[in-house]
């Protein structure tokens, strides 16, 4: 048969939680999928100048294909999937065509899959423009009835559709992202001084410079720690800024205390961040999955997160879970993690184990599962 694979967001340069799922899943996919299926990767075609002429780029694909495999590239002005992708499906379609990044196209194969990351402009409107906030409900509420099959990426997330969106429990999947698959606490470190962070501990956040990332409380944390036991850490911010980063970047300015904002990170700052770090800091409003949880996790450092939303199926047992709507028990988990060797210790061995119970592997395995069902 063939399997189309919407890779629009998979080949970005700088991949944020939904394109590295969909690059992920994309890259373990083929070693999976029989080698008698003939499988099409559609990726963005677009107008670049070069040497001053007009001429036309798609997206680079950083890893061998195997021979079943193509790519296909596909052009338009604008809605890339609503437009571009829709004419391919209506003249070309797949026998099915596989979404990782939760928008299906208007015009789509009668099999078709798509995975939905949560529903957070559900849940945290305010944190959304009101143009987010519909288009999203617009889509996601189209992807998942128009889809075949409908991937949650947590039994959180699955429960979430089936109260609001009214999506039928028999129609949903739960396959938990990964992991990633290099041992994160033996990387090469990256000077602290290359990224101006202080020669001295730190607590971690990475993800997204949002409103719904709960960056306002985690500063407030930081200075109620600083104040009530003169803790000797700086609070390191990685991460795009998102919704409300202007009010976040004038707290920031506000504070005497040491926060340092590094702005987008490569993998390989990521992990060298991750490496050094004292405790890891996620204490958010709403997540459909948590994946730097389980970055974290995996590179041996303790973690403080929410008691609310999928964080506390995902972080299992490996974790310091908070009020994420109080200051105050955020400062007082990421404390009892400082204070206390052996919980800290504790704390990091479960987390370890809890890793394990997620991997990129498994995830594309279960996948294609559902691609020949």
């Amino acid at each position: 048969m063939t399997v189309g694979i919407d890779a629009s967001r998979a080949f970005l340069k700088r991949r944020t939680g939904i394109e590295e799922y969909s690059y992920q899943v994309i890259r373990h996919l083929r070693s999976v999928i029989p080698e008698g299926d003939h499988v099409v990767l559609y990726v963005r075609r677009k107008f670049a100048i070069r040497n001053s002429r007009f001429v036309m780029l798609s997206q680079e694909i950083d890893f061998d294909l195997p021979p079943n495999w193509e790519v296909r590239a596909i052009w338009a002005p604008r809605f890339w999937t609503q437009v571009g992708l829709s004419i391919e499906m209506l003249f070309r379609a797949p026998d099915v065509l596989f979404v990782p990044a939760h928008i299906v196209p208007v015009i789509s194969p009668k099999r078709t899959i798509v995975t939905v990351h949560g529903l957070e402009y559900e849940m945290f409107p305010e944190a959304y423009s009101l143009w987010e906030r519909l288009y999203m409900r617009f889509s996601i509420r189209f992807s998942v009835r128009a889809a075949s099959r409908v991937i949650a990426v947590s039994e959180n997330t699955k429960q979430d559709l089936m109260k609001l969106y009214r999506v039928p429990e028999e129609k949903i999947s739960v396959i938990y992202e990964g992991k990633p698959s290099h041992d994160v606490r033996v990387t090469s470190h990256v000077r602290n001084t290359e990224y101006g962070i202080p020669n001295t501990k730190y607590f971690l956040f990475i993800g997204r410079l949002e409103e719904r990332k709960n960056i306002s409380r985690i500063i407030e944390a930081f200075g109620i720690l600083k104040e009530t036991y003169k803790i000797p850490h700086a609070l390191v911010l990685a991460g795009k800024p998102g919704f409300g980063y202007g009010r976040i970047k004038n707290e920031i300015r506000e504070t005497r205390y040491g926060i340092r904002e590094m702005g987008y990170v490569s993998d390989e700052e990521k992990r060298s961040l991750l490496a050094m770090a004292d405790v890891f800091l996620f204490p958010t409003i709403y997540e459909g999955f948590g994946l730097p949880v389980i970055e974290a996790q995996a590179a041996g450092i303790p973690v403080v997160t929410s008691n609310t939303s999928s964080l506390p199926e995902i972080a299992g047992d490996g974790a310091v879970f908070v009020d994420p709507l109080s200051a105050e028990s955020i400062a007082a988990g990421i404390w009892s993690l400082v204070s206390d060797d052996g919980k800290r210790s504790a704390i990091i061995q479960k987390g370890l184990g809890n890793a394990r119970r997620f991997s990129w592997q498994a995830c594309a395995e279960e996948v294609a599962v559902l691609l020949r069902d």
